[in-house]
């Protein structure tokens, strides 16, 4: 039992983010559909080069919006707004216009892209426990 009378952190309610994290966020949403329209224009241009840079691009922005933000939350905005730029690059437009060719290159970059998302949203800096409920059985 904790002797500080909170809990488990997964016990207390959700609270809204502040404004300034919130502006953070949806800057790293616009930041991470940016990254991933220049890796699709960048990974066709100039493959296999291309494709290692829209990647390691794609895995900074990740990584550093976790860091940047000390939560994974801060991986998982620019994640999700380059996976819905992504798949709305993917659609085919009515004239018969595509971004993305179909070569390995192009399945590279979503398959290396999605998994660069999960790997970068999992080694993020998570929510650390106080110090009175992070010794054991306490």
């Amino acid at each position: 039992m904790s002797t500080s009378g909170r809990g488990s952190a997964l016990a207390q309610p959700l609270r809204p983010p502040s404004a300034g994290r919130a502006a953070a966020l949806a800057g790293l949403f616009v930041l991470g559909a940016v990254v991933a329209l220049a890796g699709t224009l960048v990974q066709g241009a100039w493959f296999p080069g291309g494709l290692l840079l829209a990647l390691a691009g794609a895995a900074g922005l990740f990584l550093g919006g976790a860091y940047a933000l000390r939560s994974r939350a801060g991986a998982v905005a620019p994640v999700a707004g380059w996976i819905v730029t992504v798949m709305l690059l993917t659609a085919g437009r009515p004239e018969g216009d595509f971004m993305f060719g179909a070569g390995a290159g192009s399945y590279l970059f979503l398959l290396g892209g999605m998994a660069v998302a999960v790997i970068c949203a999992t080694l993020g800096p998570g929510r650390q426990p106080d110090g009175s409920s992070a010794r054991l059985g306490k």
